[in-house]
């Protein structure tokens, strides 16, 4: 047994977190800073103890402490098998003893009683699987692109208390790969020519798309992220998770076939729109000799930089991009020879791939291709595959449990980071488990894959919970919890509560695989008169729910909750709450209002008055929408833009380029909106900054028809839309920096402006 018992001294904040006076094992120490970050005035209240475990499950046990293990001031016992474990034992006392919890919107750790609940009989827990796996590539665009240090320890805090092992650690990768590229023979220029800008990395990650629109991506947000990633990977290690490192997937300039004439460098195929010099990616095939020797060099310089912390490595070579033959023999020596070159660099190297693939190019992966493909990689635990999209297209019955290999169950949810209410409560519970028992399952984890971090909180609580129990959640009992911890106040009104419930059996009770993502909001498309209603492919927009069943009641229930009892209005996340319910009964109003506008133009006896009557209540409601959102700090386009400026050290060349990226992603989605409205938001100062100026351009647009008898021509319409976006892109300034207003004034006049 590895027992090492600690405990802090309480010497005040301003000498910060001291050594205990007993020895705290190095590998510990990581737990309790952890307990001083979020629980200052606990920072003597917990005792951790490592102890032997199995290799697949990690297990913890709560006790209250006692003379032969209690030290110091320390109250609680948490012995457990891993850091990990110690981590989510923690989390489970906080929340089903401390009823405290910690949220996207903060933390509310240090709400916990000054004297602890007793425990009782001691409380045993093991996860159901070996891995608990956090993030999309994407995400590191969607949601983390910007991230400061502290937006990073809040989320690794978040990540570690409810049990998350196996983060994906991009950060600082092309730092690494520039040094690659350089060594190979590589001009800066030609690696800045194929690299692209902050918020679109991913893509460029993924072989999807190189090179950057608004300018070169400057040496300094190289710097910047390296020197980023080195804070983040100790903090990762020292809260129990195994970072997924980043490796080279064979991407490369152009110019590396000049460089390298005889060089097996193929041209992958135009992704997303873009034009030949923004896609077509160069692929350095993994059987040429340059191929190991250019992974070796990124493993190498990678581990020197960070040191031996995770023989796990990411690895997509066909993202939305399929291989050059679909011939079994060449899918298997492709990743025969990747493979052999990762454990070249890597004698002990597992590989991790999103199995988006499988689903998004379905037709090409057949059941012959994929096992050829994932047949080239010998043995079984040398790979691990992300069914990423589990909740809606699971993957994992068609290819037979990926034929033996490794894989995680996974929660997609959101696309883009869009802001609709939607989840699958039943699916998200009982299915993992299914899939885990199934016959010959080589299930070994459960994670979470969202593209963008935006709202739906509960969704992303629950798989991470179901980790850790060997039934399925109960939805009722566990919407009771969760929202009781929430709004962390004494005498919780029902109301509140049944507000939840209610959301929880219908909008988070999706059954319909057809409409499983996060649902976008018609406003943010770009204006059409048809083609926006009842998506539910690509940018789906497809409300399965009644709104009148739903969410008015829901947020009538809030608002009854809110005048019985006031604390609730000190707690940031039902204020939040409050924003959030409102903001989707009028992007659901807006629908209604969109169709009236339809049907009044299309009708043969409109002109062009009625035309601009019925746009008026349509036009009014975007600026209510704006007019709310402007009252929570979390709902403000300010945090995206200013937190892209901040990297720019007061350069005013750097940062007028850092926000034509990060208003571009939100927008465009290129330099001609290539995925024009992909990334769209709800924010504060971008639903009237640049979604009500589109509207009003096509209500206007309308309205000249019928005066002028033109036909309606939607390429025209379109057109007008994107140079509109192209204008908003390319200016700097002119959004509310702060909040307006009141949350709780203003959802009370649109609850009962909008309650019909």
């Amino acid at each position: 047994m590895r027992t090492l018992a600690g405990f802090l001294l309480a010497l005040g904040s301003a000498v910060g977190f001291v050594r205990p006076v007993l020895a705290i094992s190095k590998e510990l120490e990581g737990l309790y800073s952890l307990v001083q970050r979020r629980l200052p005035a606990h920072t003597n209240s917990f005792t951790f103890t490592l102890t032997s475990g199995n290799s697949t499950a990690d297990t913890f046990t709560l006790s209250d402490a006692t003379l032969s293990h209690g030290y110091g001031n320390s109250q609680i016992n948490i012995e457990c098998t891993s850091i990990s474990a110690c981590a989510r034992g923690l989390y489970t006392y906080l929340t089903e003893f401390g009823g405290v919890d910690i949220w996207w919107t903060g933390s509310r750790l240090d709400q916990l009683p000054s004297k602890l609940p007793s425990i009782g009989t001691p409380v045993t827990r093991s996860s159901l699987v070996k891995y608990r796996y956090f993030f999309n590539t994407v995400t590191f665009s969607y949601t983390t692109a910007f991230f400061s240090f502290s937006d990073w320890e809040l989320l690794l805090d978040w990540m570690a208390l409810r049990g998350v092992n196996l983060p994906l650690a991009w950060v600082g990768y092309e730092y690494i790969l520039v040094e690659v590229f350089r060594e190979a023979g590589l001009s800066d220029a030609d690696i800045s020519e194929f690299l692209s800008g902050p918020p679109f990395q991913a893509w460029n990650r993924f072989g999807n798309i190189q090179g950057s629109w608004g300018g070169n991506l400057p040496t300094q947000w190289l710097d910047d992220q390296f020197a980023l990633q080195k804070q983040l990977i100790p903090r990762m290690v020292e809260l129990g998770m195994t970072p997924v490192l980043p490796s080279f997937a064979g991407f490369v300039p152009p110019a590396l076939s000049t460089l390298y004439p005889n060089a097996s460098i193929i041209a992958g195929s135009q992704w997303g729109g873009f034009p030949t010099t923004l896609t077509n990616d160069s692929f350095l095939e993994p059987f040429d000799p340059l191929f190991p020797t250019l992974q070796k060099s990124f493993i190498d310089k990678q581990t020197a930089a960070y040191g031996t912390v995770s023989h796990i490595y990411t690895l997509d070579q066909y993202n939305e991009n399929n291989p050059y033959s679909g011939d079994p023999s060449y899918l298997q020596n492709v990743t025969s020879a990747t493979f052999a070159a990762l454990r070249a660099a890597d004698p002990e190297a597992i590989w991790l791939m999103q199995g988006w693939l499988f689903f998004s190019s379905e037709t090409f992966w057949t059941t012959e291709r994929v096992q050829a493909y994932l047949g080239g990689v010998p043995g079984n635990d040398s790979m691990i595959i992300l069914d990423l999209y589990s909740e809606a297209q699971p993957q994992w019955e068609r290819l037979s449990s990926y034929y033996g290999k490794q894989w995680v169950w996974c929660e997609l949810h959101d696309y883009g980071g869009n802001m609709g209410f939607e989840g699958n409560f039943v699916n998200i519970t009982a299915e993992p488990l299914r899939a885990l028992l199934s016959p010959g399952s080589s299930m070994v984890g459960m994670g979470l894959t969202p593209e963008g971090l935006e709202g739906n909180e509960i969704v992303y609580d629950v798989l991470l919970d179901q980790a850790w129990s060997p039934t399925a959640i109960n939805r009722t009992a566990y919407v009771s919890s969760w929202v009781s911890r929430r709004y962390n106040v004494g005498h919780l009104p029902i109301a509140a509560v049944n507000a939840w419930q209610l959301l929880g059996s219908t909008v988070y009770s999706n059954q319909d695989p057809s409409s499983q993502a996060t649902v976008k909001s018609i406003l943010e498309l770009a204006p059409a008169l048809t083609g926006l209603v009842n998506r539910t492919v690509f940018q789906p927009t497809l409300v399965f729910y009644d709104t009148n069943t739903t969410i008015v009641p829901a947020l009538h229930m809030l608002l009854e909750a809110s005048q019985e009892s006031k604390t609730l209005l000190s707690i940031p996340e039902f204020r939040y709450d409050l924003v959030d319910v409102t903001r989707q009964l009028l992007v659901n109003r807006f629908i209604d209002l969109y169709e009236s506008l339809v049907a009044t133009y299309s009708s043969p006896n409109s002109s062009a008055s009625t035309v601009e009557a019925a746009g008026k209540p349509l036009l009014h409601l975007l600026y209510d929408l704006d007019h709310l959102l402007l009252t929570d700090s979390h709902f403000l386009l300010a945090n995206w833009i200013n937190a892209a400026m901040s990297w720019s050290h007061g350069n005013a060349t750097y940062s007028a380029y850092l926000e034509y990226t990060a208003r571009n992603q939100i927008t465009l989605w290129g330099p001609d909106g290539e995925i024009n409205d992909y990334a769209s938001k709800q924010w504060g100062g971008l639903v009237a900054g640049y979604y009500a100026p589109r509207w009003e351009a096509f209500v206007q647009y309308l309205v000249d028809t019928k005066e002028n008898g033109t036909s309606y021509n939607s390429t025209a319409v379109l057109d007008v839309m994107i140079e509109m976006g192209g204008k908003w892109d390319n200016q700097t300034g002119g959004f509310v920096e702060g909040v307006i207003g009141d949350s709780l004034e203003t959802v009370l006049a649109l609850a009962s402006k909008y309650s019909y």
